[in-house]
């Protein structure tokens, strides 16, 4: 156990260097041990934890040691000074490429038990992509940036397809999205910019569950997602149906529905869009325009729920789209609706 404890603090100097341009001389042997003494040390951690379990040093000196392996390989991911054949070294320890083929029938237990090493690898390797760390903003890039990297080595669909069947789906939505701001142009952000556009419940998954100012961001920069997102909150408004008694809009369908989506929060990411400058505040005026013309362009609350998402963003965002802002006078049931 003292050897162990050794280790953890030998360990320590190999962090402290990983940071440093002294990295420019390690090649793929070194950055393969310091991978595996890294993941030795994390699954080491938690049976060391429990044996020191009520010791004074087990806290100070262990606390901060499960995650080692993804500090580790997001600052190498992050140094200019790794070499070209060490980083494409720690890209395979982190993301292995396809299976390789079958092997001959004579060895089915060893085929078998190969294919299942390489699935044990590749969740790993998902895990470390997805998962969060105390600087959350240089984690999720960190993230997104090894997504674009393993989407430029191959086709996306397989990869992505993967991910999000194995994945926690709302930490790969957020390394997807932290990947589209990044490079917009290139081929590797279109090539997901596609999969998810082609992919119904990802996509409304990413509507839903994204925070409005990081999806504002992206309706901005993409264009295709821009229409994608105002088709979505179109869906979602249809579901909405005004309750009389209480003078309110509600959903139509559960609240645990996947597709449902409130009035406030409904609200709230068209005013994140209309505070957003042109195009997108002009696309996403125009678009509750349209739909309040389509449904009478009553100048009443309670009728349209395009017109009282108009009205409710303000008198600017109303007068801007054509909209008549109503006067002071109106209906008890209605006087609590947000402005």
């Amino acid at each position: 156990m003292e050897s162990l404890l050794q280790q953890l603090e030998r360990f320590s100097e190999v962090l402290a260097v990983s940071r440093t341009a002294a990295v420019s001389a390690w090649g793929p042997a070194a950055v393969r041990r310091a991978v595996q003494w890294a993941r030795y040390l994390r699954r080491a951690h938690g049976r060391l934890r429990a044996a020191l379990e009520g010791r004074r040093r087990a806290g100070p000196r262990l606390g901060a040691w499960g995650g080692r392996d993804v500090v580790l390989s997001a600052r190498l991911l992050g140094n200019r000074a790794l070499g070209a054949a060490a980083h494409r070294c720690l890209l395979r320890l982190l993301f292995p490429g396809p299976a390789a083929p079958p092997a001959p029938a004579a060895a089915p237990a060893a085929a078998l038990q190969a294919r299942l090493a390489r699935l044990a690898r590749r969740r790993g390797a998902v895990r470390l992509l997805l998962r969060g760390g105390p600087a959350e903003d240089a984690a999720l890039r960190t993230q997104a940036e090894l997504l674009l990297r393993r989407l430029r080595d191959g086709p996306a669909g397989g990869l992505l397809d993967g991910l999000w069947a194995r994945a926690p789906r709302a930490a790969f939505l957020r390394a997807a999205a932290a990947a589209l701001l990044l490079d917009p142009a290139g081929p590797a952000p279109g090539g997901l910019l596609r999969w998810l556009l082609g992919r119904a419940d990802a996509l409304a998954a990413l509507c839903r569950d994204l925070p409005a100012a990081r999806l504002a961001a992206l309706a901005a920069r993409h264009p295709a997602l821009r229409r994608a997102y105002l088709r979505q909150l179109a869906r979602w408004g249809c579901r909405l149906r005004y309750d009389l008694p209480s003078g309110r809009w509600e959903a139509a369908a559960p609240a645990q529905d996947a597709a449902h989506v409130s009035w406030a929060e409904l609200r709230g990411r068209f005013l994140s869009l209309a505070r957003a400058p042109p195009p997108l505040k002009d696309a996403a005026l125009a678009a509750l325009e349209a739909w309040s013309a389509r449904d009478g362009a009553f100048r009443v609350r309670g009728l349209s729920v395009w017109t009282d998402l108009l009205l409710a963003l303000g008198p600017g965002a109303a007068a801007s789209a054509g909209v008549a802002w109503p006067g002071p006078a109106r209906s008890p049931e209605h006087a609590h609706l947000p402005k």
